[in-house]
Formats: structure tokens, C-alpha cells, sequence
């Protein structure tokens, strides 16, 4: 029996159709915990109809002064809404690195599995703003 079995299954993200039974994929176990990570994160609050509390507000922060509290507000806000969010998940431990790409802010998210002692780990980039090393278009007349 598979350790991670409690945890589930649900429809693959993005959406997949099984060519050979024309069935959607679905993924379970630690992948489904991670899918579910990104659509959390992916999500803006008030963006699904049917479910408004779903998501997070990261996009308030998008264009935000990097300083250490609003790292700290940013980080805080983020593991509530995680834990609120992701059942499946027993506790969150978010790192925020601000200095290791210009304009983006790398999360890394450490989390143990409910019912196990399994740390698992999910590291997504939010960027704060357009990339300042993109080349600016200039029309000549």
C-alpha cells in the first residue's frame, strides 16, 4: 500500500485527457498536495464565483518595498491562508528570498503531509514587477 494514499486524488493540473481511455488524468498523493499548492498560490481571492475565499491576495503585494516587515506581514498572511486552504497539509515553514533575482521574490514552502512525518518541499517565484532587463521598444518615424 502506498505511504501516501490518505492524501487522495484529484484532476491532474493542467487538465489532461488519457488518450488511450479518453478519461482525465488524475494525480494523487504528493502530486495532488503540490497542484493544489499552485492553484492556492495561482488563485486571486474573489476570482472563482463559486468559491470567493478561494486563493490568495498575493497580488496585493505585487510592486511592494521588499523591507523585512512586509516580508513578514507577506510570509504571515501566506501560511494562514495555506493551512486555512490545504487540509492535507500539517504545517507550513515559508522562506522568502528576496536578494537572488531582481524584481521576483523566490518562496520556498516546507511542509509536512498530515498523518506522516514526511517533509515535502514547493518553491514558486512571484514577481513583483515587468523584468527591468527587458528591451524597450522604440518606434522610429
Amino acid at each position: 500500500m502506498d505511504m501516501f494514499s490518505n492524501l487522495g486524488q484529484s484532476m491532474k493540473f493542467p487538465p489532461q485527457v488519457d488518450p488511450a481511455t479518453g478519461r482525465f488524468v488524475v494525480s494523487s498523493g504528493r502530486d495532488s498536495v503540490r497542484e493544489s499548492l499552485y492553484l492556492i498560490l495561482m488563485t486571486t481571492v474573489g476570482e472563482r464565483f463559486m468559491n470567493p475565499d478561494f486563493g490568495t491576495k498575493m497580488m496585493n503585494y505585487t510592486f511592494m518595498d521588499t523591507s523585512l516587515t512586509m516580508l513578514n506581514i507577506f510570509t504571515s498572511e501566506l501560511r494562514n491562508t495555506i493551512l486555512e486552504q490545504e487540509t492535507r497539509i500539517a504545517d507550513v515553514d515559508i522562506n522568502v528570498d528576496a536578494q537572488s533575482k531582481e524584481g521576483a521574490l523566490i518562496i520556498n514552502l516546507n511542509y509536512y503531509l498530515v498523518g506522516s512525518d514526511f517533509m515535502d518541499n514547493f518553491v514558486f517565484p512571484f514577481y513583483l514587477n515587468n523584468d527591468s532587463n527587458e528591451e524597450e521598444v522604440t518606434e522610429e518615424y
